[in-house]
């Protein structure tokens, strides 16, 4: 594999670059168990066979059975408030000594809590909730409520999105990496060219062919009942116009199509708001959340509705074993009281103002750099090997990853050559200066 089509993590099981990696570790016990790890899991890309043996974990960091300490800027995007949170891991050991776990058909109060609060946080009559063990769930769920809200069971997507693994989510996503030798999927998904970063994010009119193409294949296929879309695609960092979303939000009520947001990875500060589609000015119609909400302690996912979606009460929509768990409920509700009570979100903003100012100056020294791309701390470093052509660096965007790694920085690789920067949000402004100078050394070193 050699093109970025063909590459959605950097990290990939076998390379030149990982083999080296392994070498460099160079610590039997840990040897031991990858080894064992390789031999009792059915291997898949882009996990078994696996990178390290992680032996603890605290705020921003992970910690291998060396010892040694990495700055964790990947987290599977559950780390918000970081690791251990102290308060949040106390709230959960209280409730584990109370209520570890509530069959269906009984509620219990966390979940209730959880559910009211998320209903709060939310704009219009986005009320109403589901909670589910995982976000494909939570996409599953969005795709059943939309067909009977609308009666119409089609759907729109965009390339290269990622709404998870399950088979309903892949037929929805648009990475070929979930989908090669899978077979027939879920039939009437359309998927539709994805809007790419755009300087000017929030004036002019960029992206609105895009748009449009959106409601030409809406009007062309017929029975379209929803448009499913990262507000902003997490992997690679493309953040779409605010002009883009108005219109897309125009269309969908215009052609009475659900709009649905995958804020799984993004939502709860990540991107200096507490949903990223409050960056555009618009109102999806049903918001998919998790990953963060957990807390980086319990799995955890949910979809918010309009209070007018309440229709389907003779519907198994998810009926989930763990769908009301008093465990993640207090642990998400926790979550969001870090958020709020130690202003998490206005320091995020700050960070944003640092990290732009500090990505374009490694811009400016690197010719590798080809674009910086981001919002509060989600950062996308596509590097080129030429800018004038834009060819994807991606031999050297492999080497970058795990020079970073060898020196105490974790992050992924998305599309074969932009490094994605996702630490978490109580990070120090020392941790994150210490950060970009082992990015520098790494670009300057591979260069």
């Amino acid at each position: 594999m050699n093109d970025a089509f063909s590459r959605t993590e950097g990290d990939i099981n076998k390379s030149e670059s990982r083999e080296n990696w392994y070498s460099i570790i160079k610590d039997d016990s840990t040897y031991k168990y990858l080894e064992e790890d390789a031999k009792y899991f059915l291997h898949q890309s882009m996990s078994t066979p696996c990178l390290d043996v992680l032996e603890a974990s605290d705020g921003i960091y992970l910690t291998d059975l060396k010892g040694r300490r990495f700055m964790d800027f990947h987290g599977n995007n559950v780390h918000q408030v970081g690791y251990r949170h102290p308060y949040i891991v106390e709230r959960v050991k209280a409730q584990m000594d109370i209520l570890p776990f509530s069959p269906r058909r009984y509620t219990n109060i966390p979940a209730i809590e959880l559910a009211e609060k998320l209903g709060s946080l939310m704009p219009g009559n986005l009320k109403r909730v589901l909670f589910a063990p995982g976000g494909t769930s939570a996409i599953g769920i969005a795709l059943k409520l939309a067909r009977i809200v609308t009666g119409k069971h089609k759907v729109v997507s965009l390339w290269d999105s990622f709404h998870g693994a399950s088979m309903d989510a892949i037929s929805a996503g648009g990475e070929r990496v979930f989908r090669k030798g899978i077979g027939p999927l879920l039939p009437g998904v359309e998927r539709i060219p994805p809007p790419t970063s755009y300087r000017g994010l929030f004036n002019g009119d960029a992206h609105l062919d895009y748009a449009n193409y959106l409601e030409y294949v809406i009007e062309k296929e017929g029975e379209v009942g929803a448009f499913i879309a990262e507000t902003i695609r997490n992997t690679d960092v493309q953040i779409p116009s605010k002009s883009y979303w108005k219109r897309v939000r125009e269309i969908c009520n215009k052609h009475n199509v659900l709009l649905i947001l995958d804020e799984i990875p993004i939502a709860f500060g990540r991107t200096g708001k507490m949903f990223a589609f409050e960056h555009f000015g618009i109102e999806p119609d049903i918001v998919c959340l998790g990953k963060g909400l957990g807390a980086a302690i319990m799995p955890l996912a949910a979809i918010v509705a309009r209070e007018d979606y309440n229709i389907a009460s003779d519907v198994s929509l998810g009926h989930y074993t763990h769908e009301k768990s008093p465990l993640a409920s207090v642990a998400a509700l926790a979550m969001l009281e870090v958020l709020e009570n130690e202003k998490i979100i206005e320091k995020v903003l700050d960070d944003e103002k640092f990290m732009f100012a500090e990505l374009h100056k490694l811009k400016e020294k690197h010719q590798l750099i080809g674009d910086i791309r981001g919002l509060g701390l989600l950062w996308g470093i596509e590097l080129v090997t030429d800018r004038k052509t834009k060819e994807p660096a991606i031999c050297q965007a492999e080497k970058i990853m795990y020079d970073c790694l060898e020196n105490g920085l974790s992050f992924k690789v998305s599309q074969g050559n932009v490094l994605q920067l996702s630490p978490p949000l109580i990070i120090s402004r020392s941790e994150l200066k210490k950060a970009l100078e082992i990015v520098d050394s790494a670009i300057q070193k591979n260069s």
